[in-house]
């Protein structure tokens, strides 16, 4: 069954550089807005899925009003047996955006995965037909994975993860053998959440930070890093 959709929010991002993980953890503890973690650090897995043709890359390189990304998302070990997968569709208009998730069924991702397997994951799915439609026109262009922190304001209106050791595989259609891939030590993504009508209040959230916050893509670098 499909998840209500979020409200439209902001999703303002850095690609920092020069400051470490625990680095970056020390300003959002020391911050004024007093954030916490709601939740432990854990591993973020990502299949990303587009045309044949990159049309999702392609809007989101050139920064099209309205930008689609569908990718399958799961937590804990990249590969074996996949628990609790979620296909999640993310959409932007302009600066803001939001997200529809569906459920998925338990499927192995290993060497052996492949399109075939994805569509056939795809067609036993609990999925409007419309959204399997879709779906039969794109293919998985992308693997990443990367470990992340949660915090938040104790009320909930701003939350920032970050991002590290960010890891991009590219993947083939009959067979993976994972070796195309490309890992960064270099730099922490730092996110900024909230909802519309706080931006105003984001600023000064925000300029706290000795860093901007602006537009980054992890699609964008994947696809940028090991693909093309």
């Amino acid at each position: 069954m499909e998840t209500k959709p979020k409200s439209y929010r902001y999703e303002r991002k850095s690609l920092v550089e020069g400051l470490d993980a625990q680095q970056v953890r020390m300003l959002v503890r020391r911050h004024p807005g007093m954030f916490y973690e709601p939740y432990p650090p854990r591993f973020v897995n990502n299949l990303y899925l587009d045309s044949e043709d990159l049309r999702n890359y392609e809007d989101n390189l050139s920064g099209a009003e309205e930008r689609h990304k569908a990718r399958i998302r799961w937590y804990g070990d990249l590969f074996g047996e996949i628990q609790n997968p979620v296909l999640e569709f993310k959409v932007k208009k302009g600066l803001v955006g939001t997200k529809y998730a569906f459920p998925l069924p338990v499927f192995r991702f290993d060497q052996d995965f492949t399109h075939s397997k994805l569509q056939r994951l795809i067609q036993t799915a609990e999925l409007p037909d419309r959204t399997k439609f879709y779906l039969r026109n794109l293919h998985v262009s992308l693997c990443n994975r990367y470990y992340r922190w949660y915090y938040a304001t104790r009320d909930h209106r701003f939350r920032i993860t970050i991002d590290t050791g960010m890891a991009y595989y590219r993947i083939k259609r009959d067979h993976n053998q994972f070796t195309h891939k490309y890992v960064d030590h270099n730099h922490v993504v730092v996110e900024l959440k909230y909802d519309q009508p706080l931006d105003v209040e984001a600023d000064r959230i925000a300029g706290f930070f000795p860093f901007g916050l602006n537009r980054n893509s992890k699609y964008v670098t994947g696809i940028e890093t090991v693909f093309l």
